[in-house]
Formats: C-alpha cells, sequence, structure tokens
C-alpha cells in the first residue's frame, strides 16, 4: 500500500526496505522457512541496514523515526521473508520495555540486540496464562542482592536462540496486576531449560518452552520498580498488536501479487483465468480487504506517535489483519490449483504461517472482548 497518509520520509523508507528485502532476504527465503532457527548472518544484515533500531535512540545504535515507520518496516519485509518480518517489531518493543531500566543495562545490551548480534525474546505468556497476563504464577522472590526466578515460560517466540530475554514474574504472588515485575535475563544462567516447540508454521522463530529453576539474577536486572511490569508491557502490546497485524498483511500482499500473475497466464476453456468473475471478483475482494486491514494498522500507529488513545483501533486492526490475510493467502492458494498444495510454490507455507499470527499477542476474541469494552465500557463485559 503507497500514497495515502504517508510522508515523504515514510515514503522514502518503505522503497528502501523493499529494495533491501528483495535484494537480501527473498532469496533463500523458502528455504529459511522449514528451519528451525534464523541463520545469524541474515540477522545481521537487517540490524547493519538499520531495521532492527527504528525508532530507537540513537545513542544505543537506533534511528530516529516514528511507529509509522516500524510497521512499514514489518509489512515489506514480511513480502519477502514473513519469519523475518517479526524482528523489528520484537527489537523495538523488547528495547522500549529495557528503556525503563538503568542507563548500565541498556549499553550493555541494546547496541548488539539493535545491530543484529545477539537476539532477545520476551517472555510473558506460561502454560496456563496467555492473553491474561496478570494471572502469571512465575516467581522472582527476592533473596541476598537479587532475585530468584522459578516457573515456566512458554510460546516464546526466539526462545530457542536468544542471549537474553525480557521477562515477567510475580515479586508478589498475591497481588495480580500489581504484582507483576519486569526483569531482563541473561538465557546462559544456571538452572535455565529450554525445549523447542514442533511447529506446523513460523518454524524459523524457534517458539520455545524456557523452564526457570531457582535461577538466580542480580538486582540489577530488574526493570524499573517492583510491581510496574504489567502496566509496561501492556503498553507495548498496543504497538505490537500493529506490526503482528501487518507482518501477516506483507506476506498477503505477496500471495495476492502471485494470484494475480498466474490467474493472467492460466487459461481454461480457451481464456485466461483472469477473465472468470469466480476468480477475478474474489481477487478484488482480497484486495479491498488488505487494504481496509493496512488502514486500521496506519491509523492506529499513527495515533500512537501523536501520544492519543489507541487501544480499541489496535484491537480493531490485530482481529482483522491476520484474518484478512489467512483468507487471502488462502484464495490465492486455490487460484492456483494443485499447484498451490505443492511445496514447489511457498503458498502452502505461508498459509501455515499466517495461521500463526492469528493467535500470537492476542486471539481474534481477545481483541472484541477489548473493543467491546472500549465501546460499551468495563462494566458491560462478560465476566
Amino acid at each position: 500500500m503507497s500514497g495515502f497518509g504517508f510522508s515523504e520520509a515514510q515514503t522514502m523508507f518503505r522503497r528502501q526496505v523493499a529494495d533491501f528485502a528483495r535484494r537480501e532476504l527473498l532469496p533463500g527465503a523458502k528455504a529459511r522457512a522449514k528451519m528451525d532457527a534464523f541463520p545469524l548472518d541474515i540477522v545481521r544484515k537487517m540490524g547493519q541496514a538499520g531495521l532492527l533500531g527504528v525508532n530507537l535512540p540513537e545513542d544505543y545504535g537506533g534511528q530516529k523515526a516514528d511507529f509509522v515507520s516500524v510497521g512499514i518496516a514489518c509489512e515489506e519485509v514480511a513480502r519477502s521473508d514473513f519469519n523475518l518480518s517479526m524482528l523489528p517489531h520484537q527489537v523495538v518493543g523488547c528495547a522500549l520495555g529495557i528503556l525503563r531500566g538503568s542507563r548500565e543495562l541498556c549499553q550493555e545490551w541494546l547496541p548488539p540486540v539493535i545491530q543484529g548480534e545477539k537476539l532477545i525474546a520476551l517472555a510473558i505468556t506460561e502454560p496456563e496464562c496467555g492473553s491474561d497476563a496478570a494471572a502469571m504464577k512465575m516467581k522472582a522472590l527476592r533473596q541476598g542482592g537479587g532475585y530468584l526466578l522459578s516457573g515456566e515460560k512458554t510460546s516464546i517466540s526466539l526462545g530457542i536462540q536468544s542471549e537474553v530475554a525480557l521477562l515477567f514474574a510475580k515479586t508478589d504472588p498475591r497481588q495480580r496486576a500489581r504484582g507483576v515485575t519486569a526483569f531482563l535475563v541473561p538465557l546462559d544462567l544456571p538452572g535455565i531449560a529450554r525445549s523447542l516447540l514442533p511447529d506446523m508454521g513460523c518454524r524459523p522463530m524457534g517458539r520455545a518452552s524456557l523452564i526457570f529453576d531457582n535461577v538466580f539474577l542480580p538486582e540489577r536486572y530488574r526493570i524499573g520498580e517492583e510491581g510496574q511490569g504489567f502496566y509496561s508491557v501492556m503498553g507495548q502490546f498496543d504497538f505490537i498488536r500493529n506490526c503482528v497485524a501487518l507482518e501477516a498483511i506483507g506476506a498477503a500482499r505477496t500471495a495476492l501479487e502471485e494470484a494475480i500473475a498466474y490467474a493472467k497466464q492460466r487459461r481454461a476453456f480457451g481464456q485466461p483465468l483472469a477473465r472468470f468473475e469466480g476468480v477475478s471478483f474474489q481477487i478484488a475482494e482480497d484486495a479491498t480487504l488488505l487494504d481496509a486491514a493496512s488502514l486500521l494498522c496506519y491509523r492506529a500507529l499513527g495515533l500512537r506517535d501523536q501520544d492519543l488513545p489507541h487501544t480499541k483501533e489496535t484491537a480493531m486492526a490485530k482481529w482483522l489483519g491476520p484474518l484478512v490475510a489467512v483468507r487471502t493467502v488462502h484464495h490465492a492458494l486455490l487460484t492456483h490449483g494443485h499447484f498451490g498444495y505443492s511445496e514447489e510454490l511457498p503458498l502452502e507455507q505461508r498459509l501455515r504461517d499466517v495461521i500463526g499470527w492469528e493467535l500470537g499477542d492476542g486471539t481474534a476474541e481477545v481483541m472484541k472482548v477489548i473493543i467491546s469494552r472500549e465501546l460499551f465500557g468495563r462494566e458491560f463485559l462478560p465476566y
């Protein structure tokens, strides 16, 4: 999508990211989609190109920009390699949390993460706690000059490869939201075990379970004051969810382009598929819905750049974006017929990948609860 609402700088940035992604990320993307981890050389290329530090302080290797530009980076990378597209939002989302900590902690970890030299995970979800983050059970209890971490985090993207995690745990288990505290945890500490979760898609993201068995963490790794972690992470979700939706949309745009090209050249009953309304009307619908979903995302990110409320708008974007993307990729696969169902084309892999973004960072049902809450008020929520 281009034209409406983007500044000259944002439009130029979009072109730069698209050129880089086609040149450096598209080659090999199909093969990488079947790996269980990211090749670190490609992550470093993204870091060197400035894609992992968009809208982060220049002191730590970032570049001055805005949240709309982070969304642009995610969408354009996704058009060439869907799995790599989560890295810009992952780094920015985690970095915004780390910036609440000490300058020493920022200096130690942000430059290598922004440069793509090290990977970072966001550790919130637990086996019995997903969208209800306040219900987490992982404990961080004071001991000596630090904390003892005990519990399990699961469904953690980049959990297998990351050197460090932005982690949330209960420092006061008697409390819900007010008992959650944020920590930056090096993942080579004694007592941490990891296990890979075998997924149907998004395999290079290395989704994992992390088990903490009385892991001692020095106090300097705490971010902010005790009990403030929940509110810091909830604020980041209103940014991350838009990026997740745009990543799904970016992958779907590529699938749509492939379907259009195929419908033009594939002939049936003596004429191109594109002349059959059953094909062309479906593609017209998908193109329209993708643009609509994209505009929702950029509207929410634009509101964030203006420091205006955008929780409702974000939930709308996160619900609609992945839904439309999955539908579009599915239709593109069907347009290609048996060729689309084959592993020779990237469509079957892309479909399995984008389905994951219907779940990640908040399901459709949770998004509808948020929208309803914002429209009716908390007193009318069903629970």
